[in-house]
């Protein structure tokens, strides 16, 4: 895992408390997701795994350009995650983690499901996270014991309480993904289409999220994933009212294989039929 600390303070005035630090850092995400709308439009074509990945970069440096210094103003203490893929406990203190561009390939292919995020973790635990959708520009908010938010607006999760009328969504967390757990999405799925009423799947993980913690949809599922797909949207659920788990229903951290976040009313059915 390659992960930096960042350099000393700057004149710029740390933030007095964690809601001016979330108001920062609204400001710094949605100067980035500006940056990249200005690159969205045409599907951009590649021929080789090298191509491709030269395309994910470009997106990522031209919001981390603009993310890295700001956040980095705002919490010179802080330690930055350079892999949005890196998963598991981070050591001790502070840290951004970030995902520059959400949903990058659906950039790249022109489709409209992607975000800016960043969420500051203290000591293991999400503090305040910012997803920002550049293309409708919502930005989705959370804040640690004080609740989560679209534009300001508190959200709450759904009050469905039978999963077999409820909306549920799953996302594959990476490319070339361990054989067992693609098999393992698979098994899900079919037990998903048995249970619930309707099972969506696409990327990335974090707009499902904001779904649930907005109360659109019931559940959302993942097996493996990264810290900076998965964090956003747990403090987002947990703030709106929603449970957090992993897929057998113990307590999900970083380290976890699994991760569901659901309703309350439909969370422990969910477990059911995940375990199947």
């Amino acid at each position: 895992m390659s992960e930096t600390l960042q350099g000393a303070a700057t004149a710029t005035a740390v933030p007095a408390s964690d809601a001016d630090l979330l108001a920062q850092t609204v400001i710094a995400v949605r100067t980035a997701g500006s940056a990249l709308r200005e690159r969205f439009g045409e599907v951009v074509g590649y021929e080789t795994r090298e191509e491709l990945m030269r395309a994910l970069a470009a997106n990522d440096d031209t919001a981390l350009d603009i993310l890295r210094p700001r956040l980095t103003r705002l919490r010179p203490g802080a330690g930055w995650v350079e892999d949005e893929l890196d998963g598991g406990a981070l050591p001790p203190g502070e840290w951004w983690v970030v995902d520059p561009a959400e949903g990058n390939v659906n950039h790249l292919h022109a489709l409209p499901d992607w975000a800016v995020t960043a969420t500051l973790v203290r000591e293991n635990r999400p503090v305040l996270t910012v997803v920002h959708l550049p293309l409708t520009g919502e930005t989705y908010t959370a804040l640690a014991g004080a609740g989560a938010h679209l534009d300001g607006r508190p959200l709450r999760v759904s009050r469905t309480a039978d999963l077999g009328l409820g909306i549920v969504a799953t996302s594959q967390a990476r490319p070339d993904e361990d054989e067992e757990v693609v098999r393992r999405v698979g098994r899900s799925i079919t037990a998903m289409l048995f249970g619930a009423l309707v099972v969506r799947t696409s990327v990335p993980a974090t707009l499902h999220l904001v779904n649930v913690a907005a109360g659109r949809t019931d559940a959302f599922w993942q097996f493996a994933g990264a810290r900076a797909d998965l964090l956003p949207g747990a403090l987002l659920v947990l703030e709106a009212g929603g449970q957090v788990s992993d897929a057998e229903g113990r307590p999900w951290t970083p380290q976890s294989d699994s991760f569901l976040a659901a309703a309350p009313g439909v969370h422990a059915e969910a477990v059911s039929t995940l375990s199947r």
